[in-house]
């Protein structure tokens, strides 16, 4: 029976050693004594049995190696990531790929979006502030729970003293399967860090780290739906998420009271704040308003907007860490 090894390498990397063996083929064409309807089957161009035995037991064997490797990033993830320094891991939770929500259209799968990669688990890998909770990023982490199966996982890293329970239950309840990294299409990794700007790092090779919550806000968002095609759409939608970042939280209250001036003229034209469909627009300036406080205040076509987007169903998380 072929055994396989996995042993560290220079680096920190994982090797897995395969089985040196080779599997013998009868050498049909030499054989005595073969069938008339072999001999005819072979001259035809139909494959032998034997062949496509061995094919479908090739193919499972490269299906459990792809399994192990997996496994076996999991494994080392824990032990070479730079924030590998960890003094808690809390959450996991595993959700159903269905994506049931009409909210979002014309949304893809991860195969098209970044590439076809058998076996492995695409990660990104969150670095938060608990001063400044990234509140759009528990949106849609919510809204790609629907879409994928999703290996979520809370870290408090050694530079955090400690973090409000609210905190680290934020990303959902540990489901019983999370040590077995194979069974997810996405993993979803947040640290609690002493950090002066959230960072995001993903599995692509040569990626430079994302840094700032709109910036991480927009490449998750694309994971769930294509931004507009309209250049002009776009744009709005990009204007938008900025407005909220840098004005509704960062802003004097008289920069808050000229953004609430023309969310509120916005939202007499159109359900949502750029055009009839739900965008990052619309999860950016609600989570922008409950951090900043000014929901509250807000004028009549505002207030009936926040209702609307409660009803989509996943800013609850958002909204319980500001309880």
């Amino acid at each position: 029976m072929p055994m396989y090894q996995v042993k560290p390498v220079c680096g920190g990397d994982i090797k897995i050693d395969l089985p040196s063996c080779m599997y013998k083929l009868p050498n049909v064409h030499a054989q005595q004594g073969n069938s008339c309807t072999s001999e005819h089957a072979l001259q035809n161009g139909e494959v032998d049995p034997a062949v496509k035995a061995l094919e479908a037991r090739q193919d499972e064997i490269m299906r459990k190696l792809y399994e192990l490797k997996a496994a076996v990033e999991g494994l080392a993830k824990t032990v070479t990531t730079p924030d590998a320094d960890l003094d808690l891991t809390v959450i996991s939770s595993l959700s159903s790929p269905t994506f049931s929500s009409t909210t979002l259209k014309g949304t893809t799968d991860l195969d098209t979006l970044l590439g076809k990669d058998h076996g492995a688990l695409r990660d990104i890998v969150i670095n938060a502030n608990p001063a400044q909770p990234p509140l759009t990023l528990l949106v849609l982490h919510s809204l790609l729970c629907q879409r994928y199966r999703v290996l979520s996982t809370v870290h408090v890293h050694s530079s955090v003293a400690s973090v409000p329970p609210q905190l680290l239950s934020c990303l959902g309840p540990r489901h019983a399967d999370s040590y077995a990294r194979q069974l997810f299409q996405l993993g979803f990794t947040l640290i609690w860090k002493d950090v002066p700007k959230l960072q995001m790092k993903f599995s692509i090779q040569n990626m430079c780290p994302i840094e700032g919550e709109a910036n991480v806000a927009r490449f998750l968002f694309k994971l769930l739906a294509p931004y507009p095609g309209d250049a002009a759409l776009a744009t709005s939608v990009d204007s938008w998420v900025d407005t909220a970042f840098f004005q509704l939280v960062e802003g004097s209250a008289k920069e808050q009271a000229a953004v609430l001036r023309a969310l509120n003229s916005a939202l007499g034209r159109s359900p949502w704040l750029v055009g009839p469909e739900f965008s990052l627009a619309d999860v950016a300036c609600y989570c922008c308003l409950l951090r900043s406080g000014s929901a509250s205040v807000a004028p009549a076509n505002v207030q009936r907007w926040l209702k609307s987007c409660e009803n989509v169903g996943h800013f609850g998380p958002a909204k319980a860490l500001l309880q």
